[in-house]
């Protein structure tokens, strides 16, 4: 819908003066551009269109007001015209012509002429239907074929005379078209800003003295819309910018916009990690397990270690997968874990459960991993089964250049809320459900004749046997699993009709279903062609979403060519790498899912891949009625040929599908046509009702023509051929036949059109933000209104094809899906444009652009139609390159928005080579540039094929068609051409890619326009050429009318070459651009001419490689000739020969800057060829102007320069954004007055090296009174464990301190509910309890405290954001819900926790901050005067992998820089202690050599990549600061990869020649040398000399002693004094009362201290240190300073660059050796395990089952033992004695176990070290969690024990046990969280009933038996002091269980006992035994006697 406004003239007017009109309709107003002095008659000629979202109502106004345009003072409006559009609603369309009426109402003689145009909603009212339906038989009667006069003026331009072939030029009647009258005022707007703005092609950049460049709405300019905003009293937050495309819709664009990246990305192979921590499971299903964990990546297999008898075994192990391979054979690799039960040497074990995902899912993931998550195992062999347990682990992929947050690994103590935190991706449901995926493989048809096989041909030589050559099946690859077909024996269109079901859990976890017809060989099967089917593309997770569905739909393949040789180069693109080169089939087939219901008893529970047959597929109705479609293309132009391909004739094929091979091409599908009987006879009616003029069998015979005549090229210059297609235009044309499916692309179309829209404006806003234009956020509403028009003009527009026959499932409900999308995102975009404003601008830019994703996910149409055209160009009869071009973009529509963007448009294209061929450097070079022209569409639809061509010109047609109007042509014969001078005005480029070994290049840029091209020249070593160049092409002949020219000229290629002194000039980049056009007849004048220069990006494959500043100017030759032309008037100054400098008009303004360079020093200089760098010098040279540092007479000795600072003067262009780059270049000076150059460095930018003097305003911020600063933060109240909301939208949060001890108990509380009142009070921390790792966990607590609130704070954010938008899909917010469910219970968990009353008194703990990155990330790399520049050398490598730009630097240059316009204001100079050999670098120190101690301490390291076989690493730390190297190689950490160090090293340095810091982890290996796991390097000179003060971090307190002494040698109050003299600060002044001024800011704070002894006594330092922790708040002077910090920092390996090897926590102080020394080093040493022993004395038990049967009686019995272990493997357990003959499952053991362990407080972890194997050189050290496992055992003595159940006890959280054996129930073991918790560490003593517990044989948990035990636990020391014995022994013995009889029997009457024992079990076997001797006794005797007997017998006789 939308209402089309068309303002043609104003006439009437008075004087003469600049006039502008406006149009507002519904509050969006447009101007028109503005008319130069017009005296009486105002031709404005725009067109207006008003995207309407609800229809029009018959009283609405459209107002017009017209104004005289003044640039300075605001317009004066002439007059206004207001029209109610009753009429316009009613008949659609109408012509106004009226007068104005001004401020008064009353009339005026000025009157306006306009036509006005509605469009209604239901698409069927009003006139425009003639336009819009070209076959609407209504309005012509038949044959007639013309439409009636009046309607002719309104056909759009596109769509002219309908049977007037539009080349012929009987253009007049159409040239009044509508369309066309704007064509004189379009100047360059679609062009300039939408077409080409991602490119950035000639974007219009007003500039600021000149605004209304190239005919913008004048108004664009920000100040003027601010004044008319405010004239309307419109707020300017609400203005927005519409793209100034909309208001030029009517543009007749006959150009498309090409695609400037080259190279093919898909296919080439990256580098990829894979790792996974196997941390723990639990819950696994089955009886004493002995579980391993197998860890699957694609083909490799990992196992972790066995644990015995444990249902809840703890690995914590990581194992690390590497991988080399593309993109999209990674993400389709399936990651597997299972779980196998007692797997070793000899068998493979049992599968207990296995969990799948592929690695793309994770990818997807935030952060590319899941964290600590649980997997859901299951067994896929049993479907009805359930869950078999949970695996906690995390897994990561990382690509080269990701690097992984990952979360702090601390104290993890989090309560394990498995639910909460199941390994699943967002939005999948926790519970899974098994689902039968059935994949219907109907039949194929198109295949390549692949002759491949020999013995084929030999046979068809022999015997004549012409068979087709193929055995096709197709293969199915589905979540790890294959299934196949049968194989169709030689069959080009085999018929299967089967159907494959797989059996996977639902919603799966694997992406992409792999489908491939492979060809049957016996040597070899081949793949013919491969397709994915993306399950999310084909299903929908939402409340209305489905199940996924497809087709039954044709899906069409692509691969390598089509000629068949024995060898195929391209093989891989046939298995789904890369881009597909050529069609290779198409396959018929579906998809259906069908959620099992495993309740369900008949159901086959096997997962193995099945496949059965299936019914075949009905043609008509779903895969849509075959029709046919007609393909035309003219090549316009093919230049820029490759000459490597050698001159032989050249000549082009297209071909659609297999029509037009010249191979294998087909011809029209008799059999289909008869197949549809009836149908077929009123289709051939109908069309013979269309084609009325040429006769439906001669239509029907057209023989199509795929491929152009072969030409030799002619040379362009030494790199290119060009073919001559000059005036006349060679054409293809075929036809071809397939299902009508167009629909589906229509849609896909419609979506398209919206994103490119948006992506156009987005591009717009960016531009704007990084070209600092005004009001970026205008342009971002504009953008916003457009999208959501265009969603609500989809949903209108889609909604039209609900009902039609030939559509799938998929189809229906994609249609539903995405107009609900579509709706939804309109209203979300109209409800984000209220939001936009100036500060909200950045996030929703980011919402918007996750719009963008979304769009183009949905418009990618999973069910194929049309297959793809391709170009190929041959030479020869051999392809060289191709072209693919999508069809839906060249698809016909008779509606506007779904026709493809392309259709009927000159395209640029740029063919590539096929496969790996294309990557690398070969890829980036063009093969051919070729403007075609492609129209694609169904035949009957043929009438106006031709009309986007540029017009004028003959057509060509073949011999039989000549006198046929609707025979194509076979070439088109131009009779209009136009000559045209370009002007291209090459500036400078920058930022270019270093092609030589030097690091520099020597660029030159060529232009190539149609076919001529022309160079720079060389500019020699530099990346930033400034050419400053014109080059003229003259005789420039296009083809076609003047006016399409100056809207679509064709556009300038522009690539940069590197000159090498021998050989072929090395390619550097590319990029377009497009000229503006001047027509003989227009002014050169402003605002379009002259051009302004602008900034194009260029590329190199599919990276960028720089800008290139430059203008470009298209001049048509009038009849007049060159003397015509405007004049070139260069700079008069400077004389270069024949080389044209840039004109005076172009070139930019330039004024005198002086670029001050601060000279520092040299670092790290490698050697230049072999020879060490002595004597460096640094240049620094900028526009030609520069400076040289000092020399630097010995490297080694001293690398600092003697001078500081120099100037040199330069003039500068006055805008910023031209500014040129500054080089810098070091050489080095040799003997013999040689110098060799050892590196450069390009700075790109130097904005942020300008000086801006400060406001006078502005410079005396506040300095009047005093401002006391706000102290909150250092209340000694922090942290509480839950967090205490003020209101949502205040950002502050109280936090309430508590110490380490009081958070462990209240955690375990919190953990325990209530606990009752009888928790023990303990006794509180004093300080000598606390250390330097109490601070460190409790400052990670806060940390992860922090975090979380910022993650809370985001949710809230987002959920506010969401809340906003969604106000009316309430879909989204049900979703919402769903997945923050688990969430909030934890929330809520955590809160509803009771706290204890505080204790007041309590320590609070001092902290320090942990940053967990880099200290420089967060403090700006302290540069805050001291800036780095890498120095590079040597060429980039050509493809990403090799030299990354780590491996080209040669060293570091340290300095700074300052530029500012000359002259300074005096008062900078003028100010106290200002020297002026310093300049602006003021107050810097000497870089003279200083000693320094660096004092190094380090943390601990986690995740290190594993380095030895067995998955772990033995690291130490090695450390290298100039000639210091220190291995700590004796210290190794056996068998770890989360090491704690807890080390200090001091080192004694020298600034500047050992400043550079390496801390690096080995891996201590006992033979061979160690390996380098990772390293970190440390800049420590920047950090020593920073205004941030990074030598030794200020703490939170000041004490002076304890486990928080002040480190550093100056006290808080020497730092404060000498940091106020160094910023000339007044202070410090210390008032009474404990407050403290520096400058104007007052600091309060304590006064007194207390030392070791408890004395207090007064001092400053508090005071001071206050200050020093707000130094920021401090006016001028201030800057944040370091605190006292612990930093982490990646660990790289130089072999794997980009991919981190793990992290380290360190940190460093440095104290420079002239101050007092200071104090030992911090003891950080790691905590050592403190010794218990936990006593257990088992009492009695109860209720155990009964497992024996008695032999006489019958009745059940058991033997009963108690087992105990606390270590993780059973090493140290403990049996009590057995209990024998327990009839009721009562046993009294009175039997006491002793464990003695070593336990980590802080970790909550046991300590164990023992020797891994047998093997192991040393022991390793464990540290697991303290679970202590008692499980009840029948006793049996000839066979195996019995195992009944068992409990394990978490020590730090148990439910406390039952006072008696009734209250023990399975609650205690299952309803956890609901019990009071113990801890055993804060109880010491409990005693108590616990339930053993087993799972029947439904996997149901059940009580086998109950425990009635004590638990005692004792320090080392307290054992000591009163020791106990083990079972029942002395000391403190337990007295004999009082047992009854029955247990006593074995030793009161061993007899009876052997009887019960033996012959109630063993009795069948007894007699079996006996049975058995007795047999082999008589075959003994047999065989004994035999003998003799034989003898006898035989003797005898």
């Amino acid at each position: 819908m939308a209402l089309l406004l068309q303002l043609r003239t104003v006439t009437g007017l008075r004087g003469r003066a600049d006039r502008i009109a406006k149009a507002v309709f519904r509050g969006l107003s447009f101007y028109t551009r503005v008319l130069e002095n017009c005296e009486d008659e105002a031709r404005f000629d725009e067109t207006f269109r008003w995207p309407v979202a609800s229809s029009i109502d018959g009283n609405e106004i459209l107002e017009i007001q017209v104004f005289n345009y003044s640039k300075v003072f605001t317009n004066r409006l002439i007059g206004t015209f207001q029209m109610v559009l009753q009429k316009v609603v009613e008949e659609g369309q109408v012509e106004v012509t009226d007068t104005l009426i001004d401020d008064n109402n009353s009339a005026i003689q000025t009157s306006i002429s306009i036509e006005i145009r509605y469009q209604a909603l239901d698409g069927t009212v009003g006139a425009w239907n003639d336009k819009e339906f070209l076959e609407t038989p209504s309005v012509h009667s038949e044959g007639d074929g013309r439409y009636p006069l009046e309607t002719d003026s309104l056909l759009s331009s596109h769509r002219q005379g309908l049977d007037i072939s539009p080349g012929k030029s009987n253009q007049q009647s159409a040239e009044k078209s509508f369309r066309s009258k704007g064509k004189e005022k379009t100047k360059e707007h679609k062009a300039g800003k939408g077409v080409f703005s991602a490119m950035k092609l000639g974007k219009t950049r007003p500039s600021k003295d000149d605004h209304r460049k190239q005919d913008e709405p004048a108004v664009l300019e920000a100040e003027d819309l601010d004044r008319k905003a405010l004239l309307q009293g419109l707020e300017p937050d609400t203005i927005s910018l519409a793209s100034v495309t909309a208001v030029t819709t009517n543009v007749s664009n006959k150009r498309s916009k090409p695609d400037i990246k080259m190279e093919p990305s898909a296919g080439r192979p990256m580098d990829y990690q894979v790792s996974i921590t196997i941390i723990e499971a639990r819950q696994l299903v089955g009886l004493n397990m002995d579980p391993v964990v197998c860890v699957e990546v694609g083909e490799e297999k990992k196992y972790t270690s066995m644990k015995e008898s444990t249902n809840c075994p703890y690995y914590n192990e990581y194992f690390v997968f590497d991988f080399h391979v593309p993109p999209d054979v990674m993400f389709d690799k399936i990651i597997k874990l299972s779980v196998i039960h007692s797997k070793n040497l000899l068998r493979s074990g049992t599968l207990v459960g296995s969990f799948k995902m592929d690695v793309g899912t994770v990818y997807t993931q935030p952060e590319h991993q899941f964290y600590h998550k649980w997997a859901i195992l299951s067994d896929p062999e049993d479907l009805t089964a359930g869950l078999k347990g949970y695996l906690k682990c995390d897994i990561a992929v990382v690509g080269k250049g990701d690097n992984i947050k990952t979360p702090h690994k601390a104290n993890e103590t989090e309560e394990d809320d498995i639910e909460g935190n199941l390994l699943l991706p967002d939005g999948v449901p926790p519970e899974r459900q098994w689902a039968r995926f059935y994949i219907k493989i109907y039949r194929a048809e198109g295949l390549p004749r692949m002759n491949t096989s020999i013995m084929a041909n030999v046979k068809k030589a022999l015997i004549g046997e012409n068979k087709d050559l193929v055995d096709p099946y197709v293969q199915v690859v589905f979540a790890g699993q294959k299934g196949k077909t049968s194989i169709q024996k030689s069959s080009y269109e085999p018929l299967w009709n089967e159907q494959i079901i797989f059996t996977e859990m639902f919603p799966p976890l694997c992406k992409r279903i792999k489908i491939q017809i492979r060809d049957s060989d016996k040597v070899n099967d081949v793949a013919i062609g491969t397709h994915f089917i993306d399950l999310r593309k084909i299903s929908n997770e939402g409340d209305k979403g489905f199940l996924p569905t497809f087709g039954p739909a044709w899906v069409n393949m692509y691969g390598s060519t089509r000629n068949y040789t024995l060898m195929d180069e391209h093989q891989e693109l046939n298995e789904g790498l890369g881009e597909g080169v050529s069609f290779r089939a198409r396959l018929l087939m579906s998809l259906a899912v069908e959620i099992l219901d495993t309740t369900n008893p008949e159901i086959n529970s096997s997962t193995e891949v099945q496949v059965e047959q299936a019914t075949s597929v009905a043609d008509q109705n779903c895969t849509g009625k075959m029709e046919e479609f007609f393909l035309f293309g003219a090549f316009l132009e093919a230049t820029m040929i490759d000459r490597k391909i050698g001159d032989k004739p050249i000549n082009f094929e297209v071909t659609i599908g297999n029509y037009g091979n010249q191979i294998d091409g087909m011809s029209k599908p008799i059999l289909r046509r008869k197949k549809e009987g009836g149908d077929g006879n009123e289709e051939e009616s109908e069309l013979l009702q269309n084609s009325s003029e040429d006769e439906g069998d001669e239509d029907g015979e057209m023989v199509s023509v795929s491929s152009s005549q072969p030409m030799k090229p002619l040379v362009t210059d030494r790199n290119y051929f060009h073919l001559p297609y000059f005036e006349k235009k060679p054409c293809i044309y075929i036809k071809s036949w397939w299902q009508d499916q167009r629909r589906r692309l229509y849609n896909a179309n419609i979506m398209d059109k919206i994103a490119d829209k948006l992506e156009e404006g987005l591009n717009d806003v960016q531009e704007m933000i990084k070209t600092e234009k005004p009001h970026p956020e205008r342009r971002l509403r504009g953008v916003l209104e457009e999208l959501s028009s265009g969603c609500l003009h989809f949903v209108t527009l889609a909604d039209k094809d609900q009902h039609h026959s030939s559509r799938t499932r998929l189809d229906r409900e994609r249609l539903k899906s995405c107009m609900r999308e579509l709706e939804n995102m309109g209203q979300q975009a109209t409800t984000l444009r209220s939001q936009v404003k100036k500060n909200t601008m950045k996030d929703k830019l980011k919402l918007v652009q996750n719009f963008l994703q979304k769009l183009r996910f949905l418009a990618d149409e999973p069910q194929h139609t049309i297959p793809d055209v391709f170009i190929w160009m041959m030479s020869n009869n051999k392809r060289i390159a191709y072209a693919r071009v999508p069809s839906k973009d060249i698809l016909y529509s008779i509606v506007d928005e779904e026709m493809g963007k392309d259709c009927a448009k000159v395209k640029t294209i740029f063919l590539k080579l096929p496969g790996k061929r294309g990557f690398g450097p070969a890829g980036w070079t063009v093969q051919a540039k070729m403007e075609i022209y492609l129209w694609l569409g169904l035949n009957k639809q043929r009438k106006d094929f031709l009309s986007g061509l540029p017009c004028g010109f003959e057509e060509k047609k073949t011999a039989r068609g000549q006198n046929l109007p609707s025979f194509p042509p076979i070439s088109l014969l131009y009779t209009k051409k136009q000559v045209f001078q370009l002007r291209a005005h090459m500036y400078q480029a920058r930022s270019l890619f270093a092609a030589d070994s030097s690091g520099l290049s020597d660029p030159f840029a060529r232009v190539f326009f149609i076919s001529q091209s022309q160079c720079t020249e060389v500019l020699n070593e530099t990346l930033c050429p400034t050419w400053d160049q014109l080059l003229v092409f003259d005789n420039v002949e296009l083809y076609g009318e003047a006016h399409e020219m100056r809207d679509d000229p064709p556009i300038i290629v522009i690539e940069i070459y590197d000159q090498d002194t021998v050989g072929k000039a090395d390619f550097m980049g590319r990029t377009f651009a497009k000229p503006v056009v001047k027509m003989s007849d227009e002014q050169y004048c402003p605002p379009r001419f002259p051009p302004q220069l602008e900034y194009y990006q260029i590329y190199r494959g599919n990276s960028t490689a720089g800008d290139l500043l430059a203008a470009f100017e298209l001049l048509q030759i009038g009849p007049g000739g060159k003397s015509d032309l405007p004049p070139i008037d260069g700079p008069t100054d400077m004389d270069r020969g024949p080389i044209l400098p840039v004109p005076l008009g172009i070139r930019p303004v330039l004024s005198k800057y002086r670029v001050e360079v601060l000279f520092w020093g040299l670092r790290d200089l490698k050697r230049v060829n072999l020879a060490q760098v002595d004597r460096p010098r640094v240049d620094i040279e900028c526009a030609g102007k520069g400076v040289q540092s000092a020399l630097i007479q010995n490297y080694k000795k001293n690398p600092n320069f003697s001078t500081l600072v120099k100037w040199f003067e330069v003039d500068l262009p006055e805008n910023e954004l031209l500014h040129p780059p500054l080089n810098i270049r070091v050489v080095d000076c040799r003997a013999f007055g040689r110098y060799t150059l050892v590196g450069s460095h390009a700075v790109s930018s130097l904005r942020k090296f300008i000086y801006r003097p400060p406001d006078k305003k502005a410079q005396h911020w506040n300095m009047t009174g005093e401002i006391v600063v706000n102290m909150e933060p250092e209340v000694p109240i922090k942290k509480m464990e839950t967090m205490v909301k003020l209101e949502a939208n205040s950002d502050a949060v109280v936090k309430v301190d508590v110490s380490e001890e009081e958070k462990e108990r209240k955690k375990k509380k919190k953990k325990g509910g209530g606990g009752g009142g009888e928790e023990v009070e303990e006794e509180e921390p004093d300080d000598s309890m606390l250390d330097w790792w109490s601070k460190y966990f409790a400052s990670i607590e806060t940390m992860k405290e922090q975090l979380r609130q910022q993650e809370a704070a985001a949710a809230e954010a987002e959920e506010k954001e969401e809340m906003e938008m969604a106000e009316g899909s309430k879909a989204q917010a049900k979703n919402k819900e769903k997945s923050k469910a688990p969430k909030d219970d934890k929330k809520k968990k955590q809160q509803s926790a009771p706290e204890l009353p505080e204790k007041k008194n309590k320590p609070r703990i001092d902290e320090l901050k942990v940053f967990n990155k880099e200290l420089e990330t967060e403090f700006d790399n302290f540069e805050d005067w001291l800036h780095t520049f890498n120095l590079l050398r040597g060429k980039i490598g050509d493809n990403d992998d090799n030299a990354t730009e780590e491996e080209r630097i040669v060293g570091r240059f340290k300095g700074s820089i300052c530029v500012y316009k000359m002259p300074l204001p005096d008062d900078i100079t003028k100010e106290a202690g200002y020297d002026p050999n310093f300049g602006m670098f003021q107050g810097i120190p000497s870089n003279d050599p200083i000693n320094v101690l660096v004092r190094v301490y380090v943390v601990r390291a986690t995740d290190l990549h594993p380095a030895d076989i067995n998955g772990k690493a033995d690291p130490y730390i090695a450390i290298k600061l100039g000639k210091t190297d220190i291995k700590d190689k004796e210290n190794y950490i056996s068998k770890q990869l989360n090491p704690v160090f807890g080390k200090s090293f001091d080192i004694e340095a020298t600034f500047p020649m050992e400043s550079m810091l390496t801390v690096a982890v080995y891996d201590w290996d006992l033979v061979g040398t160690d390996d380098l796991i990772g390293e970190t390097k440390i800049d420590l000179e920047n950090r020593y000399y920073s205004k941030h003060r990074a030598t030794c971090g200020v703490s939170q307190t000041y004490s002076i002693h304890g486990y928080n002494t002040w480190r550093d040698p100056m006290k808080p109050s020497q730092i404060l004094s000498k940091l106020c003299k160094d910023g000339k600060v007044d202070g410090p002044h210390y008032g009474p009362g404990g407050r403290v001024k520096v400058a104007n800011r007052v600091f309060t704070g304590p006064t007194e201290i207390e030392d070791e002894n408890g004395q207090k006594k007064q001092t400053d330092e508090h005071l001071a240190l206050a200050v020093l922790r707000h130094w920021e708040d401090i006016p001028w002077a201030g800057c944040k300073l370091v605190p006292e910090h612990v930093e982490t920092r990646p660990l790289l390996n130089p072999d794997k660059p980009g991919i981190e090897q793990g992290r380290l926590e360190m940190w460093v102080d440095m104290f420079p050796m002239d101050m007092p020394a200071p104090g030992p080093a911090i003891d950080i040493s790691p905590r050592k395990p403190k010794k218990y022993e936990l006593r257990v004395i088992v009492w009695n038990t109860d209720e155990v089952i009964l497992e024996d049967d008695d032999y006489f009686t019958g009745e059940k019995s058991s033997d009963i033992f108690v087992r105990g272990w606390l270590k993780g493997q059973q090493e140290d357990k403990q049996d009590t004695d057995v209990h024998y003959h327990s009839l009721t499952g009562e046993g009294n053991f009175n039997w006491r176990y002793i464990f003695p362990f070593d336990y980590l407080m802080a970790e909550e972890k046991i300590v164990i070290s023992k020797k891994e194997s047998m093997f192991s050189w040393d022991e390793t050290e464990y540290k697991i969690p303290a679970r202590l496992t008692l499980q009840v055992w029948d006793a049996d003595h000839f066979s195996a024990d019995d195992f009944l159940g068992a409990i394990e006890l978490d020590l730090n959280r148990f439910p406390r046990g039952a006072k008696t054996s009734k209250q023990c129930s399975l609650e205690m073991v299952t309803n956890e969280a609901e019990l009071p918790m113990i801890s055993i560490f804060k109880q010491k003593r409990v005693k108590g009933w616990w339930p053993f517990v087993a799972r029947d044989e439904n996997d149901e948990l059940e009580v086998t038996g109950k425990v009635e035990a004590e638990l005692h636990l004792l320090t080392a020391e307290e054992a000591e002091k009163s020791p106990a014995g083990l079972a029942r022994n002395e000391p403190d013995p337990l007295e004999k269980p009082n047992r009854p009889d029955t247990s006593f029997i074995w030793f009161l009457n061993p007899l009876k006992s052997i009887k019960y024992l033996i012959c109630t079990r063993y009795k069948w076997l007894i007699i079996k035994i006996v049975l058995a001797l007795l047999l082999l006794v008589m075959v003994a005797l047999f065989l004994y006697s035999m003998p003799g007997y034989m003898v006898k017998k035989l003797l005898g006789a």
